[in-house]
Parts: C-alpha cells; sequence; structure tokens
C-alpha cells in the first residue's frame, strides 16, 4: 500500500546543531527577526515568527565549539523561510544589505523568488516568496517547468519598505 502525506501537512520547524549559542542567536534574532520564544539555559533555545512555539530550535548539545561538516558530507543544505509576499522578502534583503551581511546568491525559480546565505555556523539559509500557483511555470503536460534564473535584486531592493 502506498502513503500519500496529506496536502495540509508542512514543516513545521528546524532545529540545527549549532557551535556558539549566543552567535546563533544574534544571527535568526538579531538579523532574522525570529523572537525568542524560550531559553534552555546556555544550551538551548527556541525562536519563532508571530508568537508560534517555535520555528527555530537551535541547541549546543552535541555541537558546542564545533565546526560546520567539511565539504562532502551529508546533512543540511538549507533551510527555506517562506515570507508572505515580495514586500516582506525585499524588506529582508533590504535589512540584510544595511547590516553588510553577505549573501551566497539569489534566484528566480517560476515558482518562487529566493536569496540565499548562511548563518555563522555555515548552514545554509534559504529566504523566499511563493508566486501565486497560477503563475507557476508549467511544461506543455501541466507539470511544473521550474527554472533557475538570476534574481533582480536592485529591483527587490527598490520594493523595500
Amino acid at each position: 500500500m502506498t502513503y500519500t502525506a496529506p496536502p495540509a501537512a508542512r514543516i513545521g520547524h528546524v532545529h540545527l546543531k549549532v557551535a556558539d549559542l549566543d552567535r546563533a542567536i544574534g544571527f535568526y534574532s538579531g538579523l532574522l527577526g525570529f523572537e525568542v520564544m524560550q531559553r534552555y539555559g546556555e544550551d538551548a533555545a527556541f525562536l519563532s515568527a508571530g508568537g508560534y512555539h517555535h520555528h527555530i530550535g537551535l541547541n549546543t548539545w552535541q555541537s558546542k565549539g564545533g565546526t560546520p561538516p567539511a565539504p562532502g558530507h551529508t546533512g543540511l543544505f538549507h533551510t527555506a523561510f517562506l515570507y508572505p509576499d515580495r514586500a516582506a522578502l525585499a524588506t529582508v534583503f533590504k535589512h540584510l544589505v544595511e547590516a553588510g551581511y553577505p549573501i551566497d546568491g539569489a534566484s528566480d525559480h517560476g515558482v518562487s523568488e529566493a536569496i540565499y546565505l548562511r548563518d555563522p555556523d555555515g548552514n545554509g539559509v534559504e529566504l523566499y516568496r511563493d508566486r501565486a500557483e497560477a503563475d507557476w511555470p508549467r511544461d506543455t503536460t501541466g507539470g511544473l517547468a521550474m527554472v533557475t534564473k538570476r534574481l533582480d535584486l536592485n529591483a527587490l531592493l527598490a520594493e523595500a519598505a
């Protein structure tokens, strides 16, 4: 028997091993604006947007003082944070620019627009917004035809609040 996940299933949170909890909180809270909901001493913290119990868990239980995995190893490619619209994505991008935080790239995937960066532990982070499903590119059979094109960051920045 084949099982299919229900359409309403979503990724609820990501929990990351980090080397320095305060540094990680500085990135996810201080730079990206997630609120610290709870802190477990010096070893773990839970952060969210909008008062949810947590979207991001951070801990040093097995990683305090550690280093990122070497290239060629398995692990997390990136965590993606979905913004409600292009204006919200533009606003966070403007904040990154003003903070002088480096980005790894930016892409228009047809279905979405995305900015890529790394947290202080080297974990990939995607900040993105989805286009309306009716605007998604399709092939001749109606299947998705996602692309990777250059995202015009100057145009995005011009839309920032």
